[in-house]
């Protein structure tokens, strides 16, 4: 419960009907879910207009309505107060009504098209490590400690958000890392957060679909460090050619950390193996269990955080050299007769031939690169045939089959694949339309030595179509298969 009054802090209004004078049981995106008491702001989304529902809002009980547009007709009673932007908002609304929790946080967040979850993830493990009690909202999981719950979003709704970052800090969490999507940015689900820090790892072609233009994109995620304060920091990739125009306008303060040219957080790989890396990190040489270059980069941003938040900075390295990665990336396993099996998260045309050129460089000899790979249906069109494009020019077999194809047909989005593709490589790839039989199938093309890729799903347990999440893990339909050869 809270007053109106005190929960509008800060937020733009354009008009008010009503008084402002009266307690708000709690707050509803989603007029199904409104009780007696409730504030309903009426967002305008991509699937529908919150303003449409205002009326069925009242009806179940809504005492006072956040919109865009006043409607024709305002019922007796009901406190009606116009924004220019609700969804904006909505998350400077939620984060008073949730008592302002980030500000007893130590919160950084972490955007870029790859190596969001990796960098989070890490975050958390390191400090947990250190001795604190920490948060981890992320693509793959949120979590409160040991306490592990289920994530539907990069970036949760700002409701959400908040009630989970006040939760966290009830509990007596003192340093939560989060992902923040481009879209989560754009939504202003972050509005009203105090951030401590923020990380930009990389960006590539991404989710055109929802920005419709690279540029856009690129707008978006700058727009996390154009509203950091004095006080926070901004750390960024200065190997990623967008890294410095992403820190240009922050007031924050900026650092850099570099495989390849001068930084505040230098890394050399010195080895790459599936045992691990072999790093010099700012003059300090480091084994760490994680593989590859792009997790090289991730170490960097990790360490840099740690560095910039006052940790010592052996302790940071002699703990992140005993941690692992997050589940579903770079995740491999090996077959009895020796076939090595990789499930990666992969669903970008960047992060494919990341994962794809990591693993020719753990490559002792001729031995074959298997890639099963699809693409998201109801997603981001221009990436598909840049995918399948990428998963011939470093595989000896491609096997296309389907990702989540949501309410699209798969064969459609194999189609758009395979307009990227020359006529030279129909003689490496073929479509398999069902995802477990395409695993078993790059399975039996496989020979002692070689290595399959899996990319697209990592740790998401199900697969969607037609509106259905049919429960489907990657990494458990190759260890079956797996053990089915064995046999």
């Amino acid at each position: 419960m809270a007053y109106l009054q005190n929960i509008l802090y800060q937020v733009p209004l354009v008009q008010t009907i009503g008084s402002t004078d009266r307690e708000i049981a709690s707050l509803q995106l989603d007029s199904r879910k409104v009780q007696p008491g409730d504030l309903f702001i009426a967002v305008r989304g991509n699937q529908a207009d919150g303003h449409l529902y205002i009326p069925t809002a009242i009806a179940a009980g809504a005492i006072a309505i956040v919109c865009e547009e006043i409607p024709p007709i305002t019922p007796e009673g009901i406190t009606f107060l116009q924004v220019q932007n609700a969804g904006e908002a909505l998350g400077l609304l939620a984060h008073h009504f949730y008592a302002d929790p980030s500000n007893e946080l130590t919160l950084v967040g972490v955007t870029g098209t790859n190596g969001k979850t990796t960098i989070a993830t890490l975050l958390f493990k390191l400090f947990s490590a250190l001795g604190y009690h920490c948060g981890l909202i992320s693509t793959v999981q949120n979590q409160i400690g040991e306490t592990i719950i289920p994530s539907t979003h990069t970036t949760p709704d700002a409701i959400q958000l908040n009630s989970l970052l006040q939760k966290m800090r009830l509990e007596g969490c003192t340093h939560v890392f989060m992902e923040c999507s481009s879209h989560a940015i754009h939504q202003h689900r972050i509005a009203g957060l105090h951030f401590a820090g923020a990380i930009f790892s990389n960006i590539t072609h991404d989710h055109l679909d929802y920005h419709h233009s690279f540029d856009e994109y690129i707008r978006v995620k700058k727009s996390f460090f154009d509203h950091l304060n004095a006080q926070a920091f901004a750390i960024s990739n200065a190997d990623d050619k967008r890294g410095e125009v992403m820190l240009q306008n922050t007031r924050a303060k900026k650092l850099f950390y570099s495989l390849t040219r001068p930084a505040d957080f230098k890394g050399k790989i010195f080895e790459n193996a599936l045992t691990g890396l072999v790093m010099l990190v700012n003059e300090v040489e480091v084994h760490f269990r994680l593989i590859g270059q792009f997790n090289a980069y991730n170490l960097l941003a990790v360490y840099g955080a740690a560095c910039s938040l006052g940790e010592d900075s052996q302790k940071v390295l002699t703990q992140l050299s005993a941690i692992s990665g997050a589940e579903g990336r770079f995740d491999y396993q090996v077959s009895s007769t020796g076939i090595i099996g990789i499930i990666d998260y992969a669903h970008t045309p960047d992060a494919v031939e990341n994962v794809l050129t990591t693993i020719h460089q753990l490559k002792k000899g001729f031995e074959q690169v298997i890639t099963v790979v699809g693409c998201g249906g109801d997603r981001d069109k221009t990436k598909r045939p840049l995918m399948a494009q990428i998963a011939c020019k470093y595989s000896s077999w491609v096997i296309l089959t389907s990702d989540n194809p949501r309410s699209e047909n798969p064969e459609d989005i194999l189609r758009d694949m395979q307009a990227g593709l020359e006529a030279a490589d129909g003689r490496k790839y073929i479509t398999v339309l069902d995802r477990k039989e395409a695993i078993k199938t790059a399975v039996g093309l496989a020979k002692a030595g070689d290595i399959l890729l899996i990319a697209g799903k990592g740790h998401e347990k199900y697969q969607e179509i037609k509106g259905v999440k049919h429960p489907f893990d990657d990494k458990q339909v190759l260890a079956i298969t797996f053990t089915l050869l064995d046999k």
